[in-house]
């Protein structure tokens, strides 16, 4: 059995930008390196945003040396970065992008739906990458909702985003081995879970309240982190419940971060600002 290992409830919000109140998780609850190749976690909690004729979100910054993944729940936004890549992520869509050898981005609220307001939920995790691949070249993956996997339950569903449910690959292409998938569960439904012992697990409670392992409850909004010994958990609903899943192999290398760059040496981050500064990262309008 892979046992609790931490339930904590979300710490104080804070504003990225002006469209974005997120509460940290990683590395605010548990480090970057232990929970690797997981090294950043925002959860943008249910915010009601009123309306606005001028998109809030964040303006053009860098990035270099891991992967932005965000996971829209509720509300829409609409990005794009200096490799070309972008569009409006929807409700249950996902933008994997491999920031890499470096790329400029900005994400606002989408257009029209900045006008009419609403609830928005969001989570932007950052993936790293191996030495060996922080360098290569930007992409982008843009994966909707329709192009998830489903693997049905007797109560509800698995929609998976990157790895594999039972045998069922999801579309994103990753550069180490790891798991990313919403459980979707009706009032009593339950979901079985195997990942490797040593892989890195956790969860969000993105709405309702749940039972692990038939004994641990983990209330909405609350973030659960599974030690490394056994293999198996599952998770009941008690009642409509969705929880964010994610488990990866870790990469034991050293992690050295300053703002937007992710790399193995104070030398490359200094590099980094450096190319950053000169123009290598492309260019993209505000």
């Amino acid at each position: 059995m892979k046992n609790v290992e931490i339930i904590a409830k979300p710490q104080a919000a804070h504003f990225v930008g002006d469209g974005f109140r997120v509460h940290n998780l990683i590395p605010s609850i548990a480090s970057a390196s232990r929970m690797s190749p997981f090294i950043m976690l925002d959860y943008n909690s249910t915010y009601h945003f009123p309306p606005s004729e001028i998109p809030k979100g964040v303006g053009v910054h860098p990035h270099r040396g891991f992967e932005t993944v965000t996971i829209a729940y509720k509300g829409r936004v609409e990005h794009g970065d200096s490799s070309g890549g972008g569009g409006v992520i929807k409700e249950g869509d996902v933008q994997w992008m491999t920031a890499a050898s470096g790329i400029l981005h900005k994400e606002f609220h989408e257009t029209e739906w900045s006008k009419t307001g609403g609830d928005f939920q969001m989570v932007q995790l950052w993936v790293n990458l191996p030495a060996k691949d922080k360098m290569s070249t930007p992409k982008y993956q843009a994966i909707a909702n329709n192009e998830q996997t489903k693997v049905k339950l007797d109560q509800g569903e698995i929609e998976v985003i990157a790895g594999e449910y039972q045998g069922n690959k999801g579309p994103a292409s990753t550069f180490t081995p790891m798991h990313v998938m919403n459980a979707k569960l009706e009032a009593g439904g339950k979901a079985s879970f195997s990942f490797p012992a040593h892989y890195n697990t956790a969860m969000i409670v993105i709405e309702g309240n749940v039972l692990i392992n038939g004994k641990d409850k983990a209330p909405t909004d609350h973030f659960v982190m599974f030690g490394n010994e056994g293999e198996e958990f599952n998770v009941q609903a008690l009642d409509e419940a969705v929880v964010l899943i994610m488990s990866g192999e870790p990469i034991l290398e050293p992690i050295v971060s300053h703002g937007p760059f992710v790399m193995n040496t104070r030398a490359e981050i200094n590099q980094a600002f450096e190319d950053f500064q000169t123009g290598k990262f492309g260019y993209l309008a505000d």
